[in-house]
């Protein structure tokens, strides 16, 4: 099968995060295994969703890892042309959800499988396929334990975001959080005898929101943003609960570090009859620039496009470096074509993206360069 039939039958499978991405993963895991490959499935704790693991090539040291995630975003309420879910090609471009984010570098890979293994590769090829990306990087976690756990340290990683072939070297964190605080409802007329859950909540809004302010006027070291504010019962009831969703991306963890202490500094003197729960609902690490130097030469080799970028939104790339792997960013599509109606990506970047698994295979059939392994960090 060449990248275009993956593609169309990778659209196909409705694997938007709220739903099961099973089906798409053992149709991956079939095709893997008639082509030789042996396969490790990582499920999820109700075993309903499943990361994928699989390399091609000898079991040693300083290989690369080609990283993807399977799900895709909710088309609800957008005004498709075509079936998203199914491939649509209209004017050299082929449309479908997903199809730059990110099912087609997803379908690049596995589209070279055949002649990878047809090779005699000196130097191990990995495919990491996750789960639930698109929600929080929920999946990525435990592929990378079940990669520290079963695979020989590689040399580095590749994440396949659509970067439209360019390599990204570093992108911002995200951190989502949620805030709940719990107060005494009471009767407005004496609130005296109640304690209000919304005038903490807002006294934490306001300190993020000038420390928003702040930074931004440092040069935007991070963003922050009010997501959602929930509380009261009506305006003559002392409100007993309000809860508080916001968000934070810095470039690095000291930046972070001064998000998370002003959010301690306003929670640690709750009114009294007040108490909060404060819990991390989601968190992305931002990818740095450091340590990367193997991965940048590697993709450029292969023949991803220059300049470096910088990269405006968030990917799986922190967890690959959190453990030692150098890593970048680069795939095939435009990121601005990601989450919207009528999604495409180019044949121009479908090809783009063959020749760059070509060359990959290329790469793993060199000589081994000692200075390209590396070891796993552990936690």
């Amino acid at each position: 099968m060449n990248t275009i039939e993956i593609l169309r039958a990778l659209v196909a499978f409705d694997t938007t995060s709220h739903r099961s991405n099973l089906d798409l993963i053992h149709w991956i895991a079939d095709y893997l295994s008639r082509h030789g490959v042996k396969v490790q499935l990582v499920h999820s704790e109700d075993r309903r969703k499943a990361n994928l693991l699989a390399s091609i090539g000898p079991d040693i040291a300083g290989g690369m890892v080609l990283s993807g995630h399977s799900d895709v975003v909710p088309v609800t309420d957008q005004n498709w042309t075509s079936s998203p879910f199914a491939l649509a090609e209209r004017n050299g471009r082929f449309h479908g959800r997903g199809a730059a984010d990110m099912k087609g570098f997803i379908a690049a890979c596995l589209s070279a499988v055949p002649a990878w293994r047809r090779q005699q590769l000196r130097r191990p090829i990995h495919l990491a396929f996750s789960y639930d990306e698109e929600i929080g990087c929920l999946g990525v976690p435990q592929l990378v334990e079940q990669l520290k756990a079963q695979v020989p340290a590689p040399a580095l990683a590749i994440i396949g975001e659509p970067t439209g072939m360019r390599v990204g070297v570093r992108h911002r964190g995200f951190f989502g959080h949620r805030a709940v605080f719990t107060g005494l409802p009471a009767h407005s007329s004496d609130p005296s005898l109640g304690a209000s859950a919304i005038e903490p909540a807002a006294y934490l809004v306001t300190r993020l929101a000038g420390l928003r302010r702040r930074l931004a006027d440092q040069g935007g070291e991070a963003t922050i943003n009010i997501g959602r504010i929930d509380g009261g019962t009506a305006i003559n009831i002392v409100p007993g609960c309000c809860e508080v969703l916001w968000e934070f991306r810095p470039k690095d963890e000291a930046t972070a570090e001064l998000v998370r202490s002003t959010v301690r500094e306003a929670l640690a003197d709750l009114p009294a009859g007040v108490t909060v729960e404060a819990s991390q609902v989601a968190g992305v690490p931002a990818l740095s620039a450091r340590d990367n130097d193997a991965a940048v030469s590697v993709a450029r080799e292969l023949g991803a496009l220059w300049p470096e970028a910088e990269l405006p939104f968030g990917t799986e790339a922190g967890f690959f470096q959190q453990v030692g792997i150098s890593t970048v960013v680069c795939g095939p599509g435009s990121i601005a074509q990601a989450h919207q109606p009528d999604e495409w990506i180019a044949a121009s970047q479908l090809q783009a993206a063959d020749r760059f698994m070509q060359s990959a295979g290329a790469w793993a059939l060199a000589k081994p360069a000692a200075r390209l392994t590396s070891t796993l960090r552990t936690a």
